[in-house]
C-alpha cells in the first residue's frame, strides 16, 4: 500500500457543547477518494471545515506528507481547496470574471479557464453576472473553481447538490481525472458518488 499522504490522527471537534467526533484517525493516499456519510449532525462538514483551516479541532493532528499542518497553516491552504454549501462566488461578477479571480489568487495559469468553462458547459454562461443564475448553474461554476485551482486535496461538501444528470457526468469526469492525475479528494455526501473505488466512513456511528 503507498504511504498516506493525508494522515488524520486522533481527531475531535465539537460544535457548540456538543463533541461531534473524537479519537478519529484515517490516512489517505495519491489518487484516494473518501466518501464521508453519515446522518445530519453526525459531523461531516465539520470534518471538512477542521481539515480546511476553517474551525480548530479540539485535538488531534493532521499531517501532509509527513509534516503537521499546524506548523504552517498558509502552506497548508495553498495544497486544499474548499467547496462548502456555499459556492464561493461573487455575484455581481461574470461567470469567467469569478474563475479567473479565483485562478489568479492560486497564482495558476489562466490558461486553462476555456477547458473548465468547456468541462461543465459553461461557456454561454462565461459573461453572465453570477447573481442571475440558477442554483445549477452557480454549483457548476463552482465546481469549474475547483478544477481550476490545481489543489492536490479537493474537500467537498455536498458536490451534487443542485446537479442535474449531465453536471452530475461532467463532475464525476472532473473528479476521475483528479484523483487518475494523483490528487485526493474528501466528500460529504447523501448520495453515491459513482467513483469505483472509493472508500467510505461512516460518521456518527455509536
Amino acid at each position: 500500500m503507498a504511504p498516506s499522504s493525508l494522515e488524520i490522527d486522533g481527531l475531535a471537534c465539537r460544535r457548540g457543547s456538543r463533541r461531534v467526533f473524537d479519537r478519529l484517525s484515517f490516512g489517505l493516499s495519491e489518487g484516494e477518494l473518501l466518501a464521508l456519510t453519515g446522518r445530519n449532525g453526525s459531523g461531516k462538514t465539520t470534518l471538512l471545515r477542521a481539515l480546511a483551516g476553517l474551525v480548530r479541532p479540539d485535538a488531534g493532528t493532521v499531517r501532509w506528507q509527513g509534516t503537521d499542518v499546524a506548523a504552517d497553516p498558509e502552506a497548508w491552504r495553498r495544497q486544499l481547496v474548499w467547496l462548502g454549501h456555499l459556492d464561493g462566488l461573487k455575484g455581481d461578477l461574470s461567470v469567467a470574471e469569478n474563475l479567473l479571480v479565483a485562478q489568479r489568487l492560486r497564482g495558476g495559469p489562466a490558461d486553462r479557464l476555456d477547458g473548465a468553462l468547456l468541462a461543465f458547459d459553461l461557456g454561454a454562461l462565461a459573461g453572465r453576472a453570477v447573481r442571475t443564475l440558477s442554483a445549477g448553474q452557480r454549483r457548476r461554476t463552482a465546481l469549474a473553481r475547483i478544477v481550476l485551482s490545481a489543489a492536490p486535496l479537493w474537500l467537498l461538501d455536498e458536490p451534487l447538490n443542485a446537479l442535474d444528470v449531465p453536471a452530475q457526468q461532467a463532475f464525476r469526469a472532473a473528479l476521475q481525472k483528479h484523483l487518475a492525475a494523483g490528487g485526493l479528494a474528501i466528500a460529504a455526501t447523501h448520495a453515491e458518488l459513482g467513483i469505483e473505488g472509493a472508500r467510505t466512513l461512516e460518521l456518527g456511528r455509536a
